[in-house]
């Protein structure tokens, strides 16, 4: 998504963001974004994490299948 801006895009994006917001309020602005992002991931790391250990749950859950070794018996036929 990012990847098509490209420089003119970014310095467009910076002069409406000062013209909007003024030079006083643009480094409260950017704090904020800032935490929001931090949140973000941390709480997409958290869903990712507990996703893996539901399945491993699910995995220690199932019966293991184990060969069984059938025995023959010898019978003495004489």
């Amino acid at each position: 998504m990012l990847q098509n801006i490209g420089i003119p895009g970014l310095i467009l994006i910076l002069v409406l963001a000062l013209i909007i917001f003024g030079p006083s309020k643009l480094p409260e602005v950017g704090r904020a974004f800032g935490r929001t992002l931090t949140e973000f991931k941390s709480a997409a790391k958290g869903l990712v994490s507990d996703a893996y250990k539901e399945e491993e749950k699910k995995e220690e859950k199932k019966p293991e299948l184990k060969a069984v070794e059938k025995k023959q018996e010898k019978s003495a036929v004489s």
